[in-house]
């Protein structure tokens, strides 16, 4: 993709909550003491952030896995830090149940109203058997969407072995895709250069040959279907073992589903059990395609050379959505109200970036750094009148102003 260079920094007067429209471009750091909210499309920009892994901030490779620092932290770092021993405290004092008894019970939820999901099928009459789509759609990506999530960053469990075992599960029996892909695209990739042009700026939601109406309206209804193609595509970048272990979970996932909607459902045809398959699969793709994009398209872009802090980059690059019944439960906090504390603490279960929400927005605020939020119908206008320029052409690079 290629890259927009822009115009050198010119030396500007200090902004102090200054608003920057459009979406500006990146030429350099100058000195860390950011102060400046950049929005697009009339985000509101308040707040800061960075990754963290359990027991230490990290700091771009300048912490020992012991927390302590091996120079003299730089102002970034000693945000991040500061940050990192607030959650740290909050997460000490909570309990199993905080941590991942939650999140755990409301997977085991969706597991229990399964059977309750495919009687409903069975029924001739309109209203129950709507009950059944409705349940195993939002069954569907609950345990796909959320269960996958959640083990693809290991915060289902504290043990290495059942965080494998939870990963192949989610990952590879619910939701046909390899753990080795998903994991090292979304974790490594996605988190570790979030809006990096090249690397990890959400790139891979992109199809410029389809026009809006159709990419945010019609192709959501075949993610389902794209889904194992694109996992079978990337088989070839994995060992041998691991491809056969991935085809296995796949099979057995689909034919399960199959299996069941022909012997408990009752559907006469294959056809018929294939096309429920489609429309429970289906039933929430739109909005997980609109989240996608929406949380990171349309906020400052960087070079991977010019790229800014993890603290800076984290806070301009992703948004937080309002708080939604229906997505909480089958996406989790962490993809929907709590973006921004996810991805300053991958590690954090939904109902602990939920917890932490509060500190680390007054902790943001106070420092004068961005924290991005925005509505789902005002993030949906906002592509629906820049689909052009945020979907179709490579986006701009950014420059980060009101820095002295």
């Amino acid at each position: 993709m290629p890259l927009e260079d822009g115009d050198p920094v010119r030396p500007r007067e200090r902004q102090v909550n200054g608003e920057v429209s459009g979406i500006p471009r990146l030429r350099g750091m100058g000195d860390p003491s950011l102060r400046v909210t950049t929005a697009a499309g009339g985000s509101r920009t308040d707040v800061m952030a960075e990754g963290w892994e359990r027991g230490a901030a990290l700091g771009d490779g300048d912490v020992t896995p012991g927390g302590a620092p091996q120079r003299a932290l730089q102002p970034e770092e000693a945000l991040m830090t500061e940050l990192s021993e607030l959650v740290q405290k909050v997460v000490k004092r909570s309990s199993w149940w905080e941590r991942h008894g939650v999140d755990i019970s409301i997977l085991a939820c969706s597991f229990l109203l399964l059977p309750a999901g495919f009687l409903c099928l069975r029924s001739a009459q309109a209203i129950p058997f709507l009950a059944g789509v409705l349940t195993l759609g939002v069954v569907h990506h609950t345990l796909t969407v959320k269960g996958s999530h959640l083990a693809s960053h290991n915060a289902l469990t504290e043990s290495k072995s059942w965080s494998k075992v939870w990963a192949i599960f989610f990952i590879e029996l619910c939701s046909a895709f390899t753990v080795e892909q998903a994991t090292y695209n979304h974790v490594k990739i996605h988190h570790g250069y979030t809006n990096v042009i090249g690397l990890g700026d959400s790139s891979t939601w992109k199809l410029p040959f389809l026009n809006r109406y159709v990419y945010m309206f019609i192709a959501p209804l075949a993610v389902p279907i794209l889904t194992p193609l694109v996992a079978l595509d990337l088989l070839r970048n994995v060992e041998w073992k691991a491809a056969l272990r991935t085809l296995c979970c796949m099979f057995l996932g689909f034919y399960c589903h199959y299996w069941l909607l022909l012997h408990v459902s009752g559907f006469q045809s294959p056809w018929s059990a294939l096309l429920c398959m489609l429309v429970t699969r289906s039933l929430l793709a739109h909005p997980y395609i609109h989240v996608n994009i929406f949380q990171h398209i349309g906020l400052p872009m960087f070079a991977a050379d010019r790229k800014p802090k993890r603290i800076h980059l984290m806070s301009l690059g992703v948004l937080n959505l309002p708080r939604n019944p229906l997505l909480d439960w089958s996406f989790g906090h962490s993809l929907i109200s709590c973006h921004v504390e996810h991805h300053l603490f991958p590690s954090l279960s939904d109902n602990m970036c939920l917890k932490i929400k509060p500190i680390v927005s007054q902790y943001l605020k106070q420092k004068k750094l961005p924290y991005n939020e925005d509505t789902y119908s005002s993030r949906l206008w906002l592509f629906l009148q820049r689909y052009e320029e945020l979907m179709v052409h490579a986006p701009p690079i950014t420059e980060l102003v009101g820095i002295q």
